[in-house]
């Protein structure tokens, strides 16, 4: 391993937001090896694309109002780390990590009850400070996550933040032998049916619109799967439980409509966890499809810190999740700009860039 300890500043590649317009630029920089108590200097080997980088690609209203250009995107990554700072036990030089995106305070109440994943000083990585689609990246050492290095996928192991979100939704509440229904399978949604089915949910259930992401849902082992485009959703569900309803409703999609069913199909004291975002206001029937139901609704933000990566980590040990059938395609990281494309398609899952290809 070359040795980073006398080197000041080292050159690489790296995707930047530089302008207020759609598109990434590819730019030469450099990176002081110089690091502050509890840094780790890692050399990324692989990131994946996520749809965060896509409204910061698109340069939507969300990325107009939050980002301070120029930025160096991306959070989610994979690779060694070859420096630490002097006071950092928590790693070790050549370890192989993974990262959680979001920096917490440790200090505020949130963090202070073990909800760091509420932290109300949050920054995230690629979006609030320098991220990780480069060559090299320097980060907190406690947001380092220790992978196996035996691991037979080793270079999925970058989508591992995305999908510790599909962990912390589908397991909210108790999934073993319960009816589940995936809302959106996108390439968090498609996580969220391999890991339903890894947790040994009786029926999974997956809805969504584009034919390709369907096909992937049967694939990764969806039970049933509906396109809310041809099908009645409501009845599809409806008959497919018994006109009982679902147990559990993981909602990835963020679509009003979608939501709007989901209420009337859940099942009488069942749980919906929410991750997609909506784009406009949405209204319910509180009394009857909340409140006379008796359900529990959690809203998911981020992973729980770290007891969702340790549920990662246990379900791919032990080979229960398929990374490989989720990520559909690979670029090198210079190809950022063409990645961005096929993630705006849609006909796509994970999408994972290399540097230095």
């Amino acid at each position: 391993m070359t040795n980073f300890t006398n080197q000041k500043q080292l050159e690489m590649m790296a995707v930047v937001k530089d302008k207020p317009e759609k598109g990434f630029s590819i730019v030469r920089k450099t990176i002081s090896t110089d690091l502050n108590l509890g840094e780790v200097l890692i050399k990324v080997s692989s990131v994946s694309f996520c749809g965060t980088d896509s409204h910061i690609y698109n340069y939507d209203d969300w990325a107009k109002n939050r980002l301070k250009l120029p930025l160096t995107v991306g959070h989610e990554l994979m690779g060694e780390i070859i420096k630490i700072a002097p006071d950092v036990l928590r790693v070790k030089v050549g370890d192989i990590v993974s990262a959680e995106s979001h920096i917490i305070c440790n200090t505020c109440e949130f963090c202070l009850r073990g909800e760091g994943h509420i932290c109300e000083n949050t920054k995230i990585i690629g979006v609030d400070i320098d991220g990780c689609f480069a060559e090299y990246v320097k980060l907190p050492a406690q947001n380092c996550f220790v992978n196996d290095k035996n691991n037979k996928h080793l270079l999925h192991l970058s989508v591992q933040e995305p999908l510790g979100n599909a962990v912390h939704t589908v397991c909210a509440f108790p999934v073993e032998e319960k009816t589940v229904v995936i809302v959106g399978c996108g390439p968090i949604g498609l996580m969220g049916v391999d890991v339903a089915k890894a947790c040994k949910a009786k029926t999974v259930i997956a809805v969504e619109v584009n034919e390709y992401r369907r096909n992937l849902a049967k694939e990764l082992g969806a039970d049933f799967v509906i396109n809310p485009m041809t099908d009645d959703t409501y009845k599809k569900v409806m008959e497919l439980t018994n006109n009982k309803g679902a147990d559990v409703v993981c909602e990835f999609s963020g679509n009003k409509s979608a939501i709007q069913t989901a209420f009337k199909y859940i099942k009488h004291g069942g749980g919906m966890s929410m991750l997609g975002l909506p784009n406009e206001q949405i209204s319910l029937n509180i009394a009857d499809d909340v409140v006379f139901k008796g359900i529990h609704i959690y809203g998911v933000v981020g992973r729980r810190i770290y007891d969702t990566w340790d549920k990662m980590k246990e379900l791919i040990d032990n080979d229960l999740l398929h990374l490989d059938k989720i990520v559909t395609h690979q670029f090198p990281l210079s190809k950022i700009n063409e990645a961005a494309e096929v993630m705006n398609n849609k006909n796509c899952g994970k999408i994972i860039l290399i540097p230095g290809e």
